[in-house]
């Protein structure tokens, strides 16, 4: 395989292993941003790696892709995670409030839902997903 398409791979099978990270299975979690393993660090690590061992870890372009790939881990598991506990937060301090302060004027509808919590990842599930995503680039490179 070629590395976009390996990279790819491990991106859909990481998002399919969450399915089964959670009991009851939620099959909504493939299509999810979160949870276990972190599909985003598998996927940049996947190309990383990939990368590496075609151009040599040496090479400039692995070094570009290494440094986006950080970037992308760094975001997956720091600034992401941080907006899921805020958002937590948040629906937390709303489920406080008087419910009239959040109808619209004209029925009682309420406009606001709780915000999206699962948005980043664990320092477990990223390094998880980070093996996995090396994992794929070295059985793609030495196997197919």
């Amino acid at each position: 395989m070629n590395i976009l398409e390996i990279s790819l791979l491990s991106l859909f099978i990481t998002q399919v292993i969450k399915i089964f990270t959670v009991y009851p299975f939620n099959f909504s979690r493939v299509i999810g941003s979160g949870g276990m393993p972190s599909s985003h660090a598998a996927f940049v690590s996947t190309l990383s790696t990939s990368i590496g061992l075609r151009y040599g870890f040496k090479s400039d372009l692995f070094a570009v892709v290494a440094v986006f790939s950080l970037i992308i881990i760094y975001d997956a598991g720091g600034v992401r995670r941080a907006v899921g506990e805020q958002a937590n937060v948040l629906n937390k301090i709303i489920r406080n409030l008087d419910p009239k302060h959040f109808y619209k004027s004209t029925d009682k509808e309420i406009i606001i839902k709780d915000l999206k919590e699962l948005i980043g990842h664990t320092p477990v599930e990223v390094l998880v997903g980070t093996f996995l995503g090396i994992l794929f680039a070295l059985l793609n490179h030495f196997y197919f």
